[in-house]
């Protein structure tokens, strides 16, 4: 799909589909009034019909009036014009773009961009509409012999701004949501694959192939290198599988050689069967995205890459399968971690904080500015947040401050949860320092507790994504979350220097 952005006109230029906005009342925004004076009045008296209700997210396809040169017009409704902000902006452009699909236009003009959203500026309204194009278009069919999705028809949209002095903001806008679109929809891709394919081996391949594409820096760690750094606690998870472990190391050099690198570390367990603490076979099948920790690192190193952020970028991924197996770890046995402390594993399914340990351990060498783990790590997670926004763990308040603030600017949020010492208690051991798990209470707590253990010298945050990473149901699929929350706040980091 191609865009483009252009100063707002009177709306009646030649277009396939031209996108405006209708508040409730019967209240027309700017380029609907225009549309309506062009047609002598006939686009107010179909809305007195009745035929939209100007709710947020309501749309009606008219074809064809008198005095207006395109070939369609979609209303689409924003609700009460003093109430219209950032989530109703993003919904009624979400129901636009489910309108545009479902009809025959090739290319459309949007003039939602241009009108008054919130606090966003019309670079942050470009750049959402580009991505909500882009989902919208997502299609996930390469598994299918025959694929039964349709073509997509839309292939061109321009998207309109107001003022001339915002064009350099709304090309910005423009250039950084094609991007932030192309790495979300690589985290969908590799996430929807299913787990024959997407393995640790397939992982580090993607990891080349992105280095080379992007002028990044690649390094994959087999087995016999995470002996020698002693990673004991992250090798007892692939113990079970004949998929060979990977530690896939990314860097992507933006900025300058003095400046500190941000580690994402991803969670890549490209299939989790729970090990010899097997899970139930019920829903098993989404255990393929196990690896969107991973996913959302490589994604968002290529949006960053793509838009050529001014920033430095470490992104470490261990990928594995937790499989069951005559070779596989059992529910007692304990491990060395490459840090040195020792974990008594109660539980081979709470497998996601061994192997980010000793990914956590590696990320020091990297001197970071800060590091953020990603993890689809708790069901306790999923109960505690449901699948609205992602959990936060963090030992500094200005980070939690930083990325709470890029999941607002984004919708793709996150909400803090606690981390005191008092819960570390759950995770006593009677053999080793300390176990896996912390039993059935705040597990989404202990668990991220386990992995402040590793995070002692440098600024740490965890994102639990379990409840936010995939859909299930009919709209079963990966969201690419939070690709954009990351690579926003990476974006922030930039402009501070």
């Amino acid at each position: 799909m191609e865009f483009s952005t252009k100063q707002l006109s009177s709306g009646s230029t030649k277009s396939d589909c031209l996108v405006v906005g209708i508040y409730t009342q019967h209240q027309l925004s700017n380029a609907a009034l225009a549309l309506d004076r062009a047609s002598k009045g006939a686009l107010v008296k179909i809305i007195k019909r009745g035929d939209i209700d100007a709710k947020v997210g309501s749309t009606l396809l008219i074809h064809t009036l008198n005095g207006i040169a395109s070939e369609r017009i979609l209303l689409v409704g924003l609700g009460d014009s003093a109430q219209y902000d950032e989530k109703a902006f993003r919904k009624a452009l979400t129901a636009a773009y489910a309108a545009l699909n479902a009809c025959g236009a090739k290319e459309a003009q949007i003039y939602l961009t241009a009108l008054p959203t919130g606090q966003a500026k019309i670079d942050w309204r470009i750049q959402q509409a580009v991505v909500l194009a882009i989902e919208a278009g997502y299609r996930f069919d390469q598994m299918k012999s025959h694929p039964t999705t349709k073509p997509q028809r839309l292939k061109h949209i321009t998207l309109a701004f107001t003022n001339p002095t915002e064009r350099m903001l709304a090309q910005q806008g423009m250039e950084q949501g094609i991007a932030l679109g192309a790495g979300i929809s690589l985290a969908k891709d590799l996430g929807n694959l299913p787990g024959n394919i997407c393995t640790p081996t397939y992982l580090a391949t993607q990891a080349k192939a992105l280095a080379k594409q992007h002028r990044m820096k690649v390094k994959v760690l087999e087995r016999a290198d995470m002996q020698k750094l002693g990673m004991g606690s992250l090798l007892s998870v692939a113990l079970g599988s004949a998929q060979p472990p990977k530690l896939i190391i990314l860097e992507y050099h933006g900025g300058t050689k003095t400046q500190k690198p941000v580690v994402l570390v991803g969670k890549g367990v490209t299939f989790d069967t729970g090990g010899t603490s097997l899970k139930p076979a019920a829903e098993m099948d989404e255990m393929k995205y196990d690896m969107s920790g991973a996913g959302s690192v490589f994604g968002t190193l290529k949006a960053i890459a793509q838009m050529r952020l001014p920033i430095n970028v470490i992104g470490i991924m261990p990928a594995t399968e937790n499989m069951p197996g005559s070779r596989a770890t059992k529910p007692g046995d304990i491990v060395t971690s490459m840090s040195g402390q020792t974990v008594e594993i109660l539980n081979t399914d709470a497998e996601g904080r061994l192997i980010l340990c000793d990914a956590l351990t590696y990320a020091e060498r990297y001197n970071p500015v800060a590091v953020i783990d990603i993890a689809t790590l708790t069901g306790a997670c999923v109960i505690a947040l449901g699948h609205v926004v992602s959990g936060l763990f963090t030992n500094d308040e200005q980070l939690a401050k930083e990325i709470l603030a890029a999941g607002q600017t984004t919708q793709d949020r996150a909400w803090l949860l606690p981390l005191d010492e008092e819960y570390q208690e759950q995770l006593k051991s009677n053999f080793a320092d300390f176990a896996n798990i912390g039993g059935r209470a705040a597990g989404a707590v202990t668990a991220a507790c386990f992995l402040a253990r590793f995070t002692k010298k440098f600024k740490w945050a965890h994102l639990d994504v379990a409840g936010t990473a995939w859909k299930s149901g009919q709209q079963k699929g990966s969201t690419g979350r939070p690709v954009a929350l990351l690579t926003q706040y990476l974006i922030n980091r930039a402009r501070m220097g």
